[in-house]
């Protein structure tokens, strides 16, 4: 069961003008199961996105990245889950070209005008065939208040769906924000295993996509990790329709471009967070919070070590205080000139380590307490600085042993 998240209420989830979308069960590697999902995206609309950094990118990936800088402007996304065509050479390319030329022909559009999105089990033909008969049925379905629809149908592991929305007052109109993601393991930035996607109606230089794409991303999607291993398919598209009633907002540091950020931001840690609480087999939700280091680099490569050792995460399964495995990690990260004397270590409001030792007030008993919480914050200084960076992370359980025992089965 997910960490305190719940199904999102459709009827909470706020239209974007300018975006709808349409869901059909295309038998993509099941039958009977919400499998493609198709956007569809006013012309004059600004969309950037940011992808994997895994060097072994899958077809989809490659394919987006190419029609994004081809720069005809994007109309239409079509995603599928079942199948990630991921390690599936020059075919992988032709079968994510021919969906985009598929879907291109019933808009009558541009297939660089398409971005693809693919997620699943890896190293398996993508069923071109299936996917282009299931586009009738997923156009048929497209309407603006589908997200929730989406947010289902783009779920592979996940146990539940992940959709956040909300409004913000921008030159005095209102402005509409939703996102969805999926993801559940293969959680590492950059990105994680993950699909996100966020609309909004604003009205934005489009110079500025990409640069807030990457801004919103590095505050929520780059910050989360499951299990370390960063997937082939990681995608997040920021789309802005410009339909909204206020003056163009020409820069992110100007009042109006900070504050569309600001309400942009939380809903993608909202969606971020959310992957984490319904990660595979999590029973809890971690923060990471690093302090006093001499860079926000050194501080999340700390976070990270922290975040991805097996022996904290089963201790935490475990609500073992064994707390020493967090300083081993710490002083594993690689911060070469790191002295250990000055290093606090933090379980919520509990003080467990001052320099670089046993508090001499910490009793066990305290530890254990907080670590039989669904929701734990370390807190660790480094007392080396000023810098501070925060990262989400779950517990491992022998239930995500089982899911990825099981996944293709």
């Amino acid at each position: 069961m997910p960490v305190n998240l719940s199904a999102p209420d459709p009827a909470a989830l706020f239209a974007v003008p300018g975006v709808r979308i349409g869901v059909a069960e295309a038998g993509v590697r099941k039958a009977n199961r919400k499998d493609l999902t198709v956007v569809l995206i006013d012309e004059g609309s600004a969309v950037g996105g940011v992808f994997t950094q895994n060097r072994f990118c899958a077809a989809p990936v490659q394919v987006c990245r190419d029609h994004l800088a081809a720069n005809y402007g994007i109309r239409a996304m079509v995603i599928n889950t079942g199948n990630a065509n991921a390690g599936t050479g020059e075919d992988g390319l032709m079968r994510t070209r021919s969906t985009c030329i598929a879907l291109a022909r019933k808009l009558e559009i541009a297939p660089e005008q398409i971005l693809p999105f693919s997620t699943g089990v890896i190293m398996e033909p993508l069923p071109v065939d299936r996917i282009e008969a299931g586009l009738p049925a997923a156009l048929a379905d497209a309407d603006a208040n589908h997200w929730a629809r989406a947010a289902e149908g783009i779920m592979t592991t996940d146990t539940i769906p992940k959709a956040f929305s909300q409004q913000v007052q921008i030159g005095g109109a209102t402005v509409a924000i939703t996102g969805i993601s999926k993801g559940a393991g293969m959680i590492r930035p950059n990105m994680a295993t993950m699909l996100g996607f966020m609309a909004t109606d604003a009205k934005i230089d489009p110079s500025l996509i990409q640069p807030l794409a990457k801004l919103l991303a590095d505050a929520s999607f780059n910050r989360v990790t499951i299990d370390g291993d960063t997937s082939t398919n990681d995608s997040f598209v920021v789309i802005a329709t410009q339909k909204a009633a206020h003056a163009p907002i020409t820069s992110l540091d100007s009042a109006d471009g900070q504050a569309l950020v600001a309400a942009m931001q939380n809903v993608a840690r909202q969606l971020a967070q959310a992957i984490v609480r319904d990660g595979e087999g999590a029973t809890k939700f971690i923060t990471i919070q690093v302090d006093g280091g001499k860079d926000v680099a050194e501080c999340r490569q700390v976070a990270y070590a922290v975040a991805h050792s097996p022996l904290v995460k089963t201790a935490f399964y475990a609500s073992d205080p064994n707390l020493g495995r967090i300083l081993a990690a710490v002083g594993y990260a690689g911060i070469a000139d790191l002295d250990q004397t000055g290093i606090d270590l933090f379980l919520d409001d509990v003080h467990v380590a001052v320099k670089g030792g046993r508090n001499p007030s910490y009793r066990e008993e305290d530890g254990q307490r907080v670590m039989k919480q669904s929701e734990i914050t370390v807190r660790i200084g480094l007392g080396r600085g000023n810098a501070s960076e925060t990262v989400w992370t779950c517990d491992f359980s022998h239930e995500y042993v089982t899911i990825n025992a099981d996944y293709r089965s």
